[in-house]
C-alpha cells in the first residue's frame, strides 16, 4: 500500500454532503475521522470504518488534512475558534459556502493561526461525490493542493483556479448564474409553448439543442470581451433588442409572465441608448459590469 495515497483525513460536519465526503475518502482507503455536532449523523461511516473524534479539537490531530464542510462561515469560526482548538500545521480545506470575501479573510485567520488553507467549492450534489461528475474548485496556494491532490481526487475531478483564496467562491456564484439563467430561460419558453398545448418533455431536446449551441459561443465571445472590441459579426444589438421586444409581446400575448425578457430588454436598450446598437451582443458586459441601487 502506497500510504501517500491513503493519507489520513478528517472531516468535520457531518450533512448530507459531509457524509458524502467522508464516504468517499473511505471508499477510496483513506483513514478517515469524523465528527459532528450531533453524534448519530456518524453512525453509518462508523459502521463503514470510519472514527467518531469526540471533540473537533480531537478530529482534527487525526490526520494532517481536514475537509471542513459545514453550514456557514459564521459556523466555521465557531467550531475552529473555539481556545481549545489547535490548528498549528493543520491543512484546512473549506468547502463550505460563503462568498469570496468571506475566503480571502478565513484564509488569513487560518494562517495566523498556524494553519494552511486553502476555499473551495462543490460544483455537484452528493450522490455525485466520489464520481467524476463531482467538480471540485479549489483556491489558493499551488503547492498545497498539489500536496494533497492525490488525497482529493477521492472526491471527484479536481479543478485548480489560483492563488487568490476567493476564486472557487466567485466560480461557485458564476456557475450559479449560467445554471439558473439556463433554467429560467427553459422555463420561459416551456411556459410559452404549454400555451399551444405542447408539454415540456417535447420542447426539451430542442431547447437542449439551442443551449448547446449558444455554447459553442462563448470562447469568440469571450476574446471580444477580454479585447474589448464588439464587431457585429453575427447580429448587432439593436437587432437582437428587436428580437427581444417580440419575445415580450408573444409572452404577453399569450399570458406568460414577460419580467424576465423585460429586465434583458431594459439592459440592451441602455447599451443601445450608450452608443453600442451596431456592436454584437457581448458588448452588454459593461451593463452587467455596472451596479443598480434602483
Amino acid at each position: 500500500m502506497n500510504n501517500k495515497h491513503h493519507e489520513p483525513v478528517t472531516v468535520v460536519g457531518l450533512g448530507r454532503m459531509g457524509q458524502a465526503l467522508a464516504g468517499a475518502f473511505l471508499k477510496a482507503g483513506h483513514p478517515t475521522t469524523v465528527w459532528n455536532r450531533t453524534a448519530s449523523k456518524a453512525d453509518q461511516l462508523v459502521a463503514e470504518g470510519a472514527l467518531l473524534a469526540p471533540t473537533v479539537g480531537d478530529a482534527l490531530k487525526a490526520g494532517s488534512l481536514a475537509i471542513i464542510c459545514v453550514t456557514d462561515y459564521e459556523a466555521m469560526h465557531e467550531l475552529l475558534g473555539a481556545s481549545d482548538v489547535d490548528l498549528a500545521g493543520t491543512m484546512l480545506v473549506n468547502l463550505t459556502s460563503g462568498d469570496s470575501a468571506q475566503a480571502r479573510e478565513t484564509a488569513h485567520w487560518a494562517e495566523q493561526r498556524g494553519a494552511r488553507y486553502l476555499d473551495g467549492a462543490i460544483m455537484a450534489v452528493p450522490p455525485a461525490i466520489g464520481t467524476s461528475e463531482a467538480v471540485i474548485l479549489h483556491s489558493g496556494s499551488r503547492s498545497d493542493f498539489e500536496t494533497h491532490r492525490s488525497t482529493l481526487d477521492a472526491l471527484g475531478t479536481l479543478t485548480y483556479l489560483g492563488a487568490d483564496h476567493g476564486l472557487a467562491s466567485l466560480y461557485d456564484v458564476a456557475g450559479l448564474a449560467m445554471m439558473w439563467s439556463i433554467l429560467n430561460a427553459w422555463l420561459q419558453g416551456t411556459a410559452m409553448l404549454r400555451t399551444a398545448g405542447v408539454d415540456a418533455a417535447t420542447y426539451a431536446p430542442f431547447a437542449q439543442q439551442i443551449a448547446a449551441g449558444v455554447a459553442t459561443w462563448l470562447p469568440g465571445y469571450a476574446e471580444q470581451i477580454d479585447s474589448g472590441s464588439f464587431l457585429a459579426e453575427v447580429s448587432a444589438l439593436e437587432t437582437d433588442a428587436r428580437a427581444m421586444a417580440h419575445l415580450i409581446e408573444e409572452s404577453e400575448a399569450v399570458g406568460v409572465n414577460a419580467e424576465l425578457p423585460r429586465l434583458l430588454k431594459a439592459m440592451a436598450d441602455r447599451s443601445i441608448a450608450a452608443g453600442h446598437g451596431r456592436e454584437q451582443y457581448p458588448v452588454l458586459i459593461e451593463e452587467f459590469s455596472k451596479p443598480r441601487n434602483d
